[in-house]
């Protein structure tokens, strides 16, 4: 399936980084979008509510002004995510600042979007719908979104526990439009194996925790650089969904990482000025592809990086190609 026009000659790579708690704010969607990737934050990060406005101006307005000045470059339009769930009180208001806005790409979590599909297409912007399983992928397809996003095995935040390689195939048997693989991908070979399997694009987002741009504290992005896949916990302890997390930072707060409660029920961590602190605040969300980050440093080098990786595979799977079939026809 080829990658949405709203997308054509503006991107450097298939990728969209993922929303990300607390982390993602105009700063790093807007270093995301001018390095050529698709930026995107949860609507909840805005806050109080009013915000949301502010920030979608902020991001608006400094990437009409880098399209001025720099017309020849690729610049990836920005995304928002609206959790989809009854708990989400601010759902029906930041949907209308999204429409308001004509925000052109956004992703949706948990529940079916049927409210929220509609009301972006009136103004011609584009639904991806995060799943985990068939299941949910089917009832997203019915919904009518745009795209579906396949949130697989080792994914920070609410991660699936599919293998990419099963879920993506089986989706893509009744699903043609674009699919975005998110699940420990924190390199360009990475981003390329994505699509060799069938996905248009990666989402990618605890590469980002990562970097100068990121709204996550200097021990957050120290853990994540000095971290591998062995100290990423899989709970639902802290939403009520199940997620990865690392580990230090639950031994951080007074808990045993090998010995949690299941909770379940969906909190929707969302702290209005003047109310009391999320408790869960420094619990630190990250996925398995920790292991291959060892450096904190700006959105455009890591995009560069990305790319030069992603170039180098390429490379490498076409010269064993060739090496391949020569063999066979000899």
């Amino acid at each position: 399936m080829p990658i949405p026009s709203l997308l054509k000659g503006c991107l450097t790579l298939p990728v969209m980084a993922s929303p990300m708690f607390i982390i993602s704010g105009p700063e790093l969607v807007i270093s995301q979008c001018k390095a050529g990737i698709v930026g995107s934050f949860p609507s909840l990060n805005a806050r109080p509510a009013e915000e949301l406005s502010r920030w979608l101006t902020k991001i608006e307005g400094e990437l009409a002004a880098a399209k001025l000045e720099n017309p020849e470059s690729r610049i990836a339009p920005y995304a928002v995510n609206l959790i989809v769930h009854p708990s989400n009180l601010r759902l029906e208001k930041d949907l209308a600042v999204c429409v308001e806005h004509r925000v052109p790409l956004v992703i949706t979590s948990l529940s079916p979007p049927e409210s929220v599909v509609p009301a972006v297409h009136s103004y011609g912007g584009l639904v991806f719908h995060d799943v985990i399983n068939v299941r949910h992928a089917r009832k997203a397809v019915t919904a009518g979104v745009d795209g579906l996003i396949l949130v697989c095995a080792g994914a920070g935040g609410h991660g699936g526990t599919l293998s990419p390689l099963a879920l993506v195939a089986e989706v893509r048997s009744f699903f043609d439009g674009p699919i975005l693989l998110s699940g420990a991908i924190s390199r360009g070979d990475q981003i390329l194996a994505a699509q060799a399997m069938g996905a248009d694009m990666a989402y990618i987002g605890t590469r980002f925790i990562a970097s100068s741009e990121a709204n996550a504290v200097s021990d957050y992005k120290a853990m994540v650089t000095k971290s591998t896949m062995a100290d990423i916990v899989y709970t639902d302890l802290f939403t009520g969904v199940k997620g990865n997390y690392l580990r230090g930072s639950i031994e951080a707060a007074g808990l045993d990482p090998y010995n949690l409660p299941d909770r379940g029920g969906l909190e929707v961590r969302v702290r209005e000025e003047g109310s009391k602190q999320n408790a869960w605040r420094d619990i630190w969300g990250a996925g398995q592809g920790v292991g291959s980050i060892d450096t904190v440093m700006p959105v455009a080098e890591i995009v560069h990086s990305l790319a030069r990786e992603y170039r180098q595979a390429l490379d490498r799977v076409e010269r064993q190609s060739a090496v391949f079939l020569k063999e066979i026809v000899a």
